[in-house]
């Protein structure tokens, strides 16, 4: 007998149960400490390395991963620590820019930037709170155009995208434009936010929203799409099942009103940001 658990004549000490507080610590340690061994993004990997995930896993997600696999070919990882929507979002987007050099694209989301500003100073932000988070984000943007005066590569990119003053700085320059555009539109995302432990949307953008860590549903997805015009692919790996035998994968597309292209015959654009969402993350996906 462990000498710790005995007491007078040798009977054993009952210890305290663990409250839920301390229990709640001592899994927030051991995530900090797991998410500080894993960078905020990965690196490029072959798909493949997902099947090897769940080769013991179940027979719907390994059939899944195969039907993913004849369109995706890679995936990046992102670090899980509640902030793994944004840090997916900022690489993949940046990412875009570089290989495309879009100098369109730049100047159709510095406008909406603009207009972030704007709102949310309507609603009656302080400059100040939110101005150093939207300077860094137009940074990196205008620092991986063509012609801009630096030699940004992918590998730049990833560096200064694992770099705490840098990539913390612009997943709060996208906490607060989700923000701004949820409250804006308050009357529209209202219904999906009113209930359980949200009284009022201005309780969920405090909340839910603007605080580091706090993770991202299809609320955020779809309030920072519109307000920056970006339109968002994310495919679901799950356990539902498939109906007649016929294995498929879900996904949504968030595309913002402003990218529609119905005067050129289009009803839609082909997102691409694309993630992949396994319940509770976001990882990159990249089409073969």
């Amino acid at each position: 007998m462990d000498a710790g658990n005995a007491g007078e004549g040798g009977c054993e000490v009952q210890r305290p149960e663990p409250t839920d507080d301390e229990i709640m610590r001592q899994q927030n340690d051991i995530q900090a400490e797991q998410a500080g061994k894993v960078p905020f993004l990965g690196d490029k990997e072959p798909l493949s390395v997902l099947a090897a995930e769940y080769e013991a896993g179940s027979p719907i997600l390994r059939a899944k991963i195969e039907v993913l696999s004849e369109k995706y070919g890679e995936i990046r990882r992102t670090r899980g620590d509640g902030n793994c929507f944004f840090r997916s979002f900022m690489f993949s987007y940046l990412e875009h820019i570089l290989d495309a050099k879009d100098e369109a694209e730049v100047a159709h989301v510095l406008k909406n930037i603009e207009q972030c500003k704007k709102t949310l100073l309507d609603l009656g932000y302080q400059e100040f709170t939110f101005e150093d988070f939207f300077q860094i984000f137009v940074e990196q943007l205008e620092s991986v155009l063509p012609g801009s005066g630096s030699t940004t590569s992918t590998d730049a990119l990833l560096e200064k995208s694992r770099d705490p003053s840098t990539s913390d700085y612009i997943v709060m320059f996208l906490r607060f434009v989700t923000s701004g555009e949820i409250r804006r539109r308050a009357e529209f995302f209202e219904p999906f936010i009113v209930g359980g432990n949200c009284p009022s949307v201005d309780q969920f953008c405090k909340t839910s929203v603007e605080p580091m860590g706090e993770e991202s549903d299809h609320i955020h997805i779809a309030a920072l799409s519109d307000a920056l015009g970006v339109p968002v692919r994310v495919m679901y790996l799950d356990r539902s099942s498939c109906d007649a035998g016929k294995t498929e994968i879900n996904h949504h597309d968030f595309i913002p009103s402003s990218c529609l292209l119905k005067d050129k015959g289009l009803e839609t654009v082909e997102p691409y940001v694309v993630l992949l969402y396994r319940p509770g993350h976001y990882d990159i996906l990249y089409p073969k």
